[in-house]
């Protein structure tokens, strides 16, 4: 794949999950009273890893219809929103930078973020999208990214240290009181006039980062939040009264000024604003050999509706696993 460079296997990979996108559809036609569980391809994904000095790449593809639904709400979607969330596929970028520094007494290898990216692109072209999906806009957005990092060789393992929970989203809450009166001299119909009142602001970042320790396992964790009521949007499913709201704020998510995504609905979590580390101590005997880490991760996609007025919700998910290497030089 990377002898093809970038732009090709892009192609590729999109004429490739295009095509499982077909077979699945042709599938699930064919076997109407099957379950859509059955009617999966052998691998959902495609991923690879690419291990250099001071940085491990892990890139992957998924189409969204190969991606395990871990819960949907009904009615059914109708057939051209449908079309739309089928026919997109997920690419993903994992880029860590990782560094080894010598200690009298151990080596120290501290990794942190360098970039990470989620996109959910179309498979189709706009035209198509446009003649039988509902809208170009109607797609899943990410909502959650967990990663672990792990030492294949636990022995060699001393300790393993992280920052804070770092970049943790800040919650402003101001609150401001008023209270009017008014006194009128004695007179036959004296007056007097009273009024109080109370306002109240929160304003909540949508994603927040955490970081957190399993044995010798890193875990890192992004986390998409509902502005309005601070829940997590992977785990939790809007009122229906909010569905309709033409002013929520996971309504126009593509081009409102405070859109927790990128224009073409992707995330970006860089190294500037999550590049707090996570750092093993290493037993020196180590000193000059390759060593094997695991990165294992899962991503979840959610559709809320956008613009097509339409109650129905999901959250997709998938897993991948890649293995890396590091020489302690």
């Amino acid at each position: 794949m990377r002898i093809l460079g970038s732009n090709t296997e892009e192609q590729w990979m999109r004429s490739i999950n295009l095509a499982i996108t077909n077979w699945i559809l042709e599938l699930q036609g064919e076997n109407a009273d099957c379950p859509s569980s059955n009617c999966k391809t052998p691998s959902p994904l495609f991923s690879y890893s690419f291990s250099t000095y001071g940085l491990w790449k892990v890139q992957l593809y998924c189409p969204v219809i190969s991606m395990l639904v871990e819960k949907s709400s009904s009615p059914s979607p109708d057939e051209n929103l449908l079309f739309s969330l089928n026919y997109h596929q997920l690419e993903g970028v994992i880029q860590l930078n990782h560094k080894v520094i010598v200690q009298e007494k151990w080596i120290e290898v501290r990794v942190n973020t360098d970039n990470n990216r989620c996109d959910v692109m179309k498979l189709v072209t706009d035209k198509l999208m446009k003649e039988r999906g509902a809208r170009t806009s109607e797609k899943h957005f990410p909502s959650r990214i967990a990663l672990q990092i792990t030492p294949t060789m636990q022995a060699n393992i001393i300790s393993i240290s992280v920052s804070k929970s770092s970049e943790n989203l800040t919650r402003e809450i101001s609150t401001e009181k008023s209270i009017e009166a008014s006194f009128e001299p004695p007179n036959p119909h004296m007056g007097i006039s009273f009024a109080a009142g109370e306002t109240m602001t929160i304003s909540l970042k949508p994603w927040k980062f955490e970081q957190s320790v399993y044995r010798n396992t890193a875990i890192l964790n992004w986390f998409l939040h509902d502005s309005v009521n601070g829940r997590e949007v992977f785990s939790s499913k809007p009122s229906k009264f909010a569905l309709l709201q033409p002013k929520a704020w996971f309504k126009h998510r593509y081009s409102n000024a405070h859109r927790p995504f990128t224009r073409q609905g992707g995330v970006v979590f860089a190294g500037d604003e999550y590049g707090e580390s996570v750092s093993w101590k290493v037993d020196k005997a180590c000193m000059g050999e390759s060593m094997e880490w695991e990165i294992k991760g899962w991503i979840w996609l959610t559709y809320w509706p956008n613009k097509h007025r339409t109650l129905y919700t999901e959250t997709r998910r998938l897993e991948f696993r890649e293995i890396v290497y590091l020489t302690l030089v």
